[in-house]
């Protein structure tokens, strides 16, 4: 069984952005290490990262962030995908972070593409992604249940906005626990990590779901407003063997609308693959960044 590893954050804080809403953030790492972006999944806030016992070796400055209405960071009603961009990339410049690599989870996925698309990202991982179930191509393929939600979110994002404002941390713990195979149920029990999942969900959901959850799930599931065949930085897709929530084809689709994407797909793991095999998404991810190619790097088996 492949664990599931977890570490207190290094450094924890929120950044005042230009308009003066905060942001917070979490680092694990090196402070003087090579620059990587988290984007969380759904209503996870900034606390639960990945890599524990690879960053230091890797000498990855990872920085997790709580998107607005999460955690610590401000609600920002009405935001877009580009607002979000514009957020990471007035981070960056407070932050120093230059012009990180970025790692998109699950529903975090589309947030990390909208960095990649602005300029924001110089490489980007999309790991357990949550695909444009809303693309045309998915119409016919999707279950009932998920088919009629994601029509209800494009033809009425308000009140499909009112109805994910309905969730909080329990509803989408028993979710995640009820998708999610064997062998990522055996890593989501583990009882650190489950700990620590929960209260990242606890974060995410205390200012409630209408804050920041209801919204990103709009965004997610909603038609993509990207034009992913303009991405011109390295991009890595990454799916689990044995997921069968995150995308109706594994990213099939989605690594053919992205010309530089490479697809990998990991027996032996579904939607946990994050935190089960995080040394070879981040050594990947980090072939493509000039601030790590000065320095030899062992490379993992995927």
């Amino acid at each position: 069984m492949t664990v599931a590893r977890t570490a207190e954050p290094a450094r924890l804080g929120e950044t005042r952005l230009p308009d003066g809403r905060l942001l917070g953030w979490a680092e694990w790492g090196p402070p003087d290490g090579v620059p990587v972006l988290l984007c969380p999944g759904a209503a996870t806030s900034r606390r639960l990262g990945f890599g524990a016992g690879v960053v230091d070796g890797l000498g990855v400055r990872l920085v997790s962030v709580d998107r607005p209405g999460l955690g610590a960071s401000t609600p920002a009603p009405g935001r877009t995908f580009a607002g979000f961009a514009d957020d990471m990339r007035a981070l960056c410049a407070l932050r120093d972070l230059g012009r990180p690599a970025v790692v998109g989870n699950s529903q975090g996925a589309p947030f990390a593409l909208a960095c990649a698309e602005a300029g924001v990202a110089s490489a980007l991982a999309l790991v357990s992604a949550a695909d444009e179930v809303a693309a045309p191509e998915f119409a016919a393929s999707l279950p009932t249940g998920l088919r009629a939600l994601t029509e209800r979110v494009v033809e009425d994002p308000s009140g499909a906005e009112e109805f994910f404002a309905g969730f909080d941390a329990d509803a989408m713990w028993n979710m995640v626990m009820g998708g999610s195979p064997d062998c990522d149920l055996a890593a989501y029990r583990d009882p650190g990590f489950s700990a620590a999942y929960r209260r990242a969900l606890t974060e995410g959901f205390a200012q409630g779901a209408a804050a920041g959850y209801a919204r990103d799930t709009v965004l997610a599931m909603g038609r993509w407003p990207f034009a992913l065949d303009r991405i011109t930085v390295p991009v890595d897709i990454w799916y689990g063997e044995q997921d069968e929530s995150h995308s109706p084809d594994k990213g099939a689709l989605l690594t053919t609308r992205i010309p530089t994407a490479r697809h990998h797909i990991v027996p032996g793991t579904g939607g946990a693959l994050l935190w089960t095999h995080p040394e070879a998404i981040l050594t990947s991810l980090l072939d493509h960044h000039p601030m790590a190619c000065a320095e030899p790097r062992s490379h993992p088996d995927a």
